[in-house]
C-alpha cells in the first residue's frame, strides 16, 4: 500500500498570523447553540455561523489570505482563479480591498445571480470571464492564461495561504466555546481546504476532539481517498452539492486530512435538500447544499454525540432561488413521498376520472402529468408524478394500479429514465 507523509501542515504561527490579516476583513462569525438541534440529539449543538460572512462563506479567509501575500512583482503581474461560486466571491472581495487587478474564469451555465454577485464585490478591480460548460473547462482557461501571462493562479483548496486563512475558522471556534472540552466538529469536505486547516488547530490546540468531515454521496472524493490511502481522482460526480462536489481533493489537504480527521462519512442528497428545508422553515436559516452538509452527519453518531459538546460547521448561505424547486423536488424523493409511474389508460371516456377517483388516496396529490396519446392502441400512456402524505401509502396504490390495469412502470428505480424526469 503506498504511503503518503505530510510534506506541510499549517504552523499555529502561521495560522495566527492569518488571523491577525484578516482583522477587520472577514468577519469573526458567532458561535451559536441551536435549542431544536440540542434537543433532538440530546447534546449540546453549536452552529458556527460562516454563513454570516460577508460573501457569505468563509472563502474569504483563504482568498485573502492568500492574495495578501503575494509579492510586489506578483501584484503587478495580477492574478487568476477559477470558481463557479463561493471561492470567486472571496477571491474578487479580496482583490477589491488589496487594489489588485484579478481575472476570473466561471463556466458558463453559471447562474446569473453568483456572475453579479462576484461583479458586485470586486467592482472595477475583476473581470469576469465565462468560459466552457464546467469547472473544469473553466480550471484550464484560468491555467492557461496563469502560464501565459505569468499571473498567480489563487487555487480554491490546494495552496498553504489558502489552508492556513481558512484554519482560522477553527482558531475561533476554540476562543469562542464556553463549554470546554469540544468533543466533536463536524466540518464540510469538497476539496479539503477548511477541513485541513480547521483540524491542523484542533491537532495542536485540543487533539482530544474528533474532527469529522462530511461530503456529499455523489461526490466521495476525501473517502474514496483515505481509503485508497493515495489521493484519487474519482471519474464521475453528482454536482448538485456544487460547494463540495469535486472528483480531486487537493493534494496539500490530502495528506493533512489522512493524518488528522477522525473520520469522513458522506450523506445522501435528497437528506441534504430536506435539512436545508427544515432550515429554512423552522430556524430561519438560510444555507446552501454545502453549508447543510454537516448538519445531516449528526444522525449517524447520535448515540455517540449524546451529552456532548459538538460544533457544527455552517460553511454558507449562496444558495440561488431558482434551485428551492429542485431542492424540495429531492427532498420529497429522499423522504420516499414522491414518486414518478407510467400509468395506461384506458381508451374510454371518464379514464382519468376513474383514476383519480378510484386509485388515488384521499391525500395523494397528482404534481407531474404528461400524456401521449397513441394511435390504433388499446391503452394511452401517461408519466404521471403523485406526492403521498406518508411512503406507506405506496403499495396500497400500486396495488390498485396493478388491479385495475392502469400500471405500466414504476420510474424511481429506473434511473436512466428517471435522470429525465428529475
Amino acid at each position: 500500500m503506498e504511503e503518503t507523509k505530510t510534506i506541510y501542515r499549517p504552523t499555529l504561527k502561521a495560522i495566527e498570523s492569518a488571523a491577525e490579516k484578516l482583522k477587520g476583513i472577514a468577519s469573526v462569525t458567532p458561535l451559536i447553540k441551536n435549542a431544536r438541534y440540542s434537543k433532538h440529539f440530546g447534546a449540546n449543538i453549536y452552529f458556527k455561523r460562516e454563513d454570516l460572512q460577508v460573501v457569505r462563506s468563509y472563502k474569504i479567509r483563504g482568498a485573502y489570505n492568500k492574495i495578501s501575500s503575494l509579492s510586489p512583482s506578483q501584484i503587478e503581474n495580477e492574478i487568476v482563479c477559477a470558481s463557479a461560486g463561493n471561492h470567486a466571491q472571496g477571491v474578487a472581495i479580496s482583490c477589491k480591498l488589496l487594489k489588485i487587478k484579478g481575472t476570473i474564469f466561471m463556466p458558463s451555465p453559471t447562474p446569473n445571480q453568483k456572475i453579479e454577485q462576484v461583479k458586485m464585490f470586486g467592482e472595477d478591480f475583476v473581470e469576469v470571464v465565462l468560459v466552457g460548460d464546467t469547472f473544469d473547462d473553466a480550471y484550464h482557461a484560468a491555467m492557461q492564461q496563469s502560464e501565459e501571462l505569468n499571473k498567480t493562479f489563487v487555487h480554491p483548496f490546494n495552496d498553504e495561504k489558502v489552508i492556513e486563512g481558512q484554519a482560522t475558522v477553527g482558531l475561533e471556534i476554540i476562543d469562542q466555546a464556553e463549554a470546554h472540552p469540544i468533543h466533536y466538529v463536524f466540518v464540510p469536505v469538497g476539496g479539503g481546504g477548511l477541513a485541513a486547516g480547521l483540524s491542523s488547530v484542533f491537532k495542536i490546540l485540543s487533539p482530544q476532539t474528533k474532527i469529522i468531515s462530511v461530503e456529499p454521496k455523489g461526490a466521495p472524493a476525501m473517502l474514496t481517498s483515505i481509503r485508497a490511502n493515495k489521493n484519487t481522482e474519482l471519474k464521475t460526480i453528482d454536482s448538485f452539492v456544487d460547494g463540495a462536489a469535486v472528483k480531486r481533493v487537493g493534494d496539500l489537504s490530502f495528506a493533512i486530512c489522512k493524518e488528522t480527521l477522525h473520520r469522513v462519512v458522506t450523506v445522501d442528497e435528497g437528506k441534504i435538500c430536506q435539512t436545508i428545508l427544515d432550515l429554512y422553515n423552522k430556524d430561519a436559516i438560510v444555507v446552501e447544499p454545502a453549508g447543510a452538509l454537516s448538519l445531516c452527519a449528526l444522525e449517524q453518531f447520535s448515540e455517540e454525540i449524546k451529552g456532548k459538546n459538538v460544533v457544527c460547521v455552517i460553511s454558507g448561505s449562496n444558495n440561488d432561488i431558482t434551485r428551492m424547486a429542485e431542492i424540495k423536488e429531492r427532498a420529497l424523493l429522499y423522504a420516499n413521498l414522491k414518486h414518478y409511474f407510467i400509468v395506461k389508460f384506458p381508451q374510454r371516456t371518464g379514464a382519468l376520472r376513474d383514476f383519480v377517483v378510484d386509485i388515488l388516496g384521499p391525500n395523494d396529490d397528482i404534481t407531474h402529468f404528461e400524456y401521449t396519446k397513441k394511435a390504433n392502441r388499446e391503452n394511452d400512456v401517461a408519466v404521471v408524478g403523485i406526492q403521498l402524505k406518508s411512503p406507506d401509502d405506496l403499495e396500497p396504490l400500486i396495488s390498485k394500479m396493478k388491479l385495475n390495469n392502469f400500471f405500466g412502470d414504476y420510474l424511481n428505480d429506473k434511473p436512466d429514465l428517471f435522470q429525465f424526469l428529475v
